[in-house]
């Protein structure tokens, strides 16, 4: 995009990304008829190089492009540092299409059927909205709890991490076992204005359905047998803090209609009393089911589900944000380590490739797992190599390298964009490799050299290579 073009945007920055150069010129007459600036593109190639070279307030995307597919650029426009609004535009509107675009962080889905009018209205309500959200913006400092990793897709959660500890609103946390529920919620209270306060952790899955009531909401001495004395309830004791019930989803029928009255009121009855207690708690509630269809089937309660999810955060499995694994490797070795008291242990470039081809279906729990294994394996090894992990999980990779290699992918079936120059995905393996071993050793080029096995020439000639200082 040229000087001039960027000079352009008298109002405010438009960016269409839209194959149909036709729609483009028409969309692009409206817009400017109206004060805006627009530039328009045919690709996502160019839509990205686009966007980052200028400052756009709105981008119009088109879903079916020729070099792939438009929500897949979703999460990469967002995360960059103007972050756009995106409104998505489609000749071929689809229901899963519009959830799927929404969840991912679309302002609005239209069809390209409707008026141009129409068109530009969801513009005009992400421009009033983008000028209030600078008016009323408060920097955030945000402790992370041990939330590891840069990737796009975990910057997006991070951001709703820091939206949701700046008010008091219920927020449900979803995603799959072992993505880190808990620790999202944990970085949601710690950021609040409740930090000082308890956290209660409430486990759904493990509470006794005799005894749910009484660990909930307390007891009096002798309200039943075995109550010997006075007991408060969790809820009670979050008060002024945060309550997490983790898997909500496991919370029988039977609680959720007393819980919900208490979510509305605050107050409730121990067990065996007469006197209501007042509560002041900030309910997080986490799950990896489907709660729309467990109200479906009559599971959960509708009412209950509609209280709970006020603000929603959905944590990526780990598959989906590869590019952190080496940083939650570096991290937890680092832990374990010196949890056990012996030196810090380095990697062959073998094991980041073993785990990286893996998809990890027990997510950052599994990995954590693994790198356990592999220390303990390793005993007075300085080097974690791919030996040292599991037989299990190097058969599966064996298994899935097999399968894979018998299959033949078609031109027609397959995006370009996913199947880069493999000089190009080494080159930025490397980089990311040595940037983290020097963040890793904290600068220290002789434990660095130790660790990856490079000579100092080696390590500064790939430093160079890399414009890494």
């Amino acid at each position: 995009m040229n000087k001039a073009v960027k000079n352009d945007i008298p109002k405010a920055g438009i960016l269409i990304i839209d194959d149909d150069k036709a729609f483009c010129k028409m969309l692009s007459v409206k817009l400017k008829s109206s004060g805006y600036g627009t530039v328009s593109v045919q690709t996502i190639a160019e839509g990205l190089r686009t966007v980052t070279e200028g400052a756009f307030d709105v981008v119009y995307l088109d879903v079916n492009l020729p070099d792939g597919n438009g929500l897949d650029l979703l999460p990469r426009l967002r995360s960059i540092e103007s972050s756009p609004e995106v409104i998505i535009i489609t000749g071929a509107g689809k229901p899963d299409g519009a959830e799927l675009a929404i969840k991912c962080g679309a302002w609005d889905y239209i069809q390209k059927g409707s008026t141009l009018n129409s068109m530009i209205l969801p513009l005009i309500r992400a421009l009033d909205y983008r000028k209030e959200k600078k008016k009323s913006s408060i920097p955030i400092c945000l402790e992370r709890s041990h939330i590891i990793g840069d990737s796009e897709a975990i910057n997006v959660s991070l951001d709703r991490i820091a939206k949701a500890a700046n008010s008091d609103t219920n927020v449900l946390i979803t995603g799959e076992t072992g993505v880190g529920k808990e620790l999202f919620a944990q970085a949601i209270h710690k950021n609040s204005r409740r930090s000082e306060n308890n956290f209660v952790v409430v486990d759904c899955a493990s509470l006794p359905e005799t005894l749910i009531e009484s660990i909930l909401f307390g007891h009096k001495k002798g309200a039943f047998t075995g109550a010997h004395e006075n007991q408060s309830g969790l809820v009670k004791q979050a008060d002024g803090g945060t309550l997490f019930l983790d898997e909500i989803g496991e919370l029988p029928l039977s609680i959720q209609k007393s819980f919900l009255r208490v979510l509305e009121d605050h107050s409730f009855m121990p067990i065996g009393s007469s006197n209501h207690i007042i509560s002041d708690f900030r309910l997080i509630a986490a799950t990896n089911r489907n709660l729309e269809e467990m109200v479906r089937s009559d599971m959960f309660r509708e009412d209950l589900l509609y209280r709970i999810r006020a603000f929603v955060i959905e944590i990526p499995p780990l598959r989906e944000r590869k590019s952190d694994i080496i940083n939650i490797c570096f991290h937890y070795t680092r832990k374990i380590c010196e949890q056990s008291g012996i030196d810090i242990k380095g990697f062959s470039p073998e094991f980041f490739e073993i785990l990286m081809s893996y998809d990890w279906p027990g997510n950052v729990r599994e990995l954590v797992h693994m790198i356990e294994t592999a220390i303990t394996a390793a005993q007075t090894e300085p080097i974690l190599h791919t030996w040292h992990l599991p037989v299990a999980l190097r058969a599966q990779i064996a298994s899935d390298s097999m399968k894979h290699s018998g299959k033949t992918v078609s031109p027609e079936t397959s995006v370009s964009g996913d199947f880069p120059p493999m000089r190009e995905v080494l080159e930025l393996t490397e980089k990311q490799y040595i940037q983290n071993l020097l963040r890793f050793t904290r600068g220290n080029r002789t434990v660095a050299c130790r660790i990856s096995g490079l000579s100092r020439t080696s390590l500064f000639i790939r430093m160079k290579h890399h414009n890494i200082t």
